[in-house]
């Protein structure tokens, strides 16, 4: 679509226009849309406000200025190392083109596609659009169609703007992340608080386990230390996520409503968030206080 564009752009800079840069952006996509769909042409104008293809337009230029170019002349070919923008001296380079080495093509290089690569390599460093442009353009596409060259176009302004082209600005984030990884056997909990129980130490109706700390100190007040020391191992080995027999889970999900419902009413709400958010430490829990409970059931029945 790149050669299609550049056939149907050589009234772009013509006089035909009053030679500003909106006018010619307007001709440009207008060219364009004869060769691209509506989308095609939405990304186009987008690409175009990003300026995504600056740099490549200002290294063919940078290229162009290190030939370097002849003095006077808007546009110019390069024939293996050899310059002019004489219309009839293009034919004398070509012969004697074989004795001087080819020159380096970018990946960013337009090659004609009717080219031979086997040809001597003519480079035409040019401004697309431009009446002289297409005058030069339509020989070297007779020469590349006949097998003669191997046409190569860059982009080249003789006088370019000294004003200054505006960029887009994007907003960069300096993000640090640590990548030393830390081996973890996130299967045993330290602590005693953690997923513990949402009933505070002091409270009566703390229980672990099947065990209710709350009364227990209340019937043995001397044995304050003791019962806190059963607690905090009770706590620990509530936290240890031990494998379960098949049997155990069978009845899991309604042990661990009867659980929610025993609590009192204040608490089953609490009860009920502690046992969701730290389900994975708590089926042995539950499991204690259903065998637990159920056996009373027996005993007074």
């Amino acid at each position: 679509k790149f050669w299609n564009f550049v056939e149907a752009s050589q009234h772009i800079r013509t006089s035909e226009h009053d030679g500003s840069d909106y006018s010619a952006y307007h001709e440009i996509l207008k060219v364009a849309s004869q060769s691209l769909s509506p989308l095609q042409q939405n990304l186009l104008k987008f690409s175009l406000s990003l300026r995504s293809y600056s740099a490549t337009v200002q290294a063919f230029q940078q290229i162009a200025a290190d030939e370097p170019p002849p003095k006077g002349c808007a546009l110019f070919f390069a024939v293996h190392g050899e310059k002019t923008c004489e219309y009839d001296s293009l034919g004398t380079l070509l012969k004697t083109a074989s004795e001087r080495p080819k020159p380096f093509l970018f990946k960013g290089d337009h090659t004609y596609p009717a080219s031979n690569p086997e040809r001597p390599i003519v480079i035409l460093y040019a401004e697309i659009g431009t009446e002289d442009f297409y005058r030069f353009h339509k020989l070297l596409v007779t020469k590349a169609e006949a097998g003669e060259i191997t046409y190569v176009l860059r982009h080249y302004i003789a006088n370019p703007s000294k004003e200054k082209v505006y960029l887009s600005g994007y907003g960069v984030e300096l993000a640090i992340k640590s990548t030393e990884y830390k081996a973890k056997d996130d299967t045993q909990v330290k602590g005693t608080d953690v997923n513990a129980t949402v009933i505070d130490e002091d409270d009566p109706i703390d229980e672990v386990q099947g065990f209710l700390f709350g009364k227990l100190r209340q019937l043995y007040p001397d044995l304050t230390e003791e019962l806190k020391e059963l607690r905090k191992h009770l706590v620990e080995s509530t936290n240890e996520m031990a494998p379960l027999k098949v049997w155990q889970l069978q009845d899991l999900s309604f042990q661990t409503a009867a659980r929610v419902l025993a609590a009192p009413p204040v608490d089953a709400l609490m009860v009920m968030k502690d046992l969701s958010q730290n389900f994975p430490t708590k089926p042995k829990a539950c499991l204690s206080w259903c065998s637990l409970h159920v056996n009373n059931v027996f005993v007074l029945s």
